[in-house]
């Protein structure tokens, strides 16, 4: 398909647009003395009925999820099990795993917004330049937690004798959501923004990206889809989307790849070492 064919460029935002959350995982993982992907692994096993997986999908307020997520990944008995397997499907030798795991949901998870409001601000302005032309929706498509700032802000307010010290300027404080879970400034930056916690869905649920296509008046294959998580891109690539993997430290070279189907410079004349330093 040329150029002038494709009509949207849909952009992940938490490993695309901002810093990945894997990155506090990894480091939290280190600390905890747990083997590289536990986690996730953990995480990505529960399936749709999982802790994290409800919170992406507005199901669970954030109080509630802090607990359910602590439960679950210190839950030895089934993350050991599903580890062993992912080792399996890997090919590689299981390492020793923790025979009991205290993981406190409310650390991690802060620990994992916090590292997600740095921007890549070379794919912000790459972003900026494609929407700058008018020829492409630029689309968020993002699995988030805007619903949950609404528990902080009242709806579900916390226990005091769980969290004697709760303040909503605190909490949001902790979760560098100083300007909310999604930014004004990040809003701004996309044509429609498909928030999985307000929509009711999430990626790789088939439904979430059709619904994106639906809201934009584009079909799946006229699309070019962005993703840190080789999971969200398969789905995508299933419907027709064409898809570019951006990896940990790999923005650059997306940028460029994509720079390259759309048939226009992303960061040409950009002083990349300034930019990543720089604030939005």
């Amino acid at each position: 398909m040329s150029p002038s064919q494709l009509k949207a460029v849909i952009f992940d935002i938490g490993g695309v647009v901002v810093r990945s959350p894997l990155i506090a995982i990894a480091t939290y993982e280190k600390e905890k003395g747990l083997p590289s992907n536990y986690i996730n692994t953990s995480i990505t096993a529960r399936g749709a009925q999982g802790a994290w997986q409800k919170f992406e999908r507005g199901e669970l307020s954030l109080f509630p999820f802090y607990e359910a997520f602590g439960r679950e990944l210190s839950d030895t008995q089934n993350c050991n099990g599903w580890y062993r397997a992912y080792c399996h499907r890997k090919g590689i030798q299981c390492p020793p795993l923790p025979q009991e795991l205290n993981i406190d949901g409310r650390e991690l998870f802060g620990r994992m917004m916090r590292e997600s409001t740095m921007y890549d601000n070379a794919m912000v302005e790459a972003i900026r330049r494609i929407r700058a032309t008018g020829k492409w929706r630029v689309i968020a498509l993002t699995n988030n937690y805007s619903k949950s700032e609404q528990s902080i802000l009242g709806d579900e307010p916390p226990t005091q004798d769980r969290y004697p010290n709760f303040s909503v300027q605190s909490e949001l404080e902790f979760l560098g959501w100083k300007d909310g879970a999604t930014p004004p400034a990040m809003l701004a930056l996309f044509d429609d923004f498909c928030d999985s916690s307000s929509l009711g869905m999430r990626k790789p649920e088939t439904e979430f990206y059709l619904l994106a296509c639906r809201r934009n008046g584009v079909k799946p294959e006229e699309c070019i889809f962005l993703d840190d998580l080789g999971l969200n891109l398969k789905a995508a690539k299933q419907l027709g989307m064409e898809t570019i993997h951006v990896p940990i430290g790999g923005s650059l070279a997306a940028i460029d790849k994509l720079g390259q189907r759309l048939g226009m410079d992303l960061r040409g004349g950009l002083d990349v070492e300034r930019l990543q330093k720089a604030k939005m």
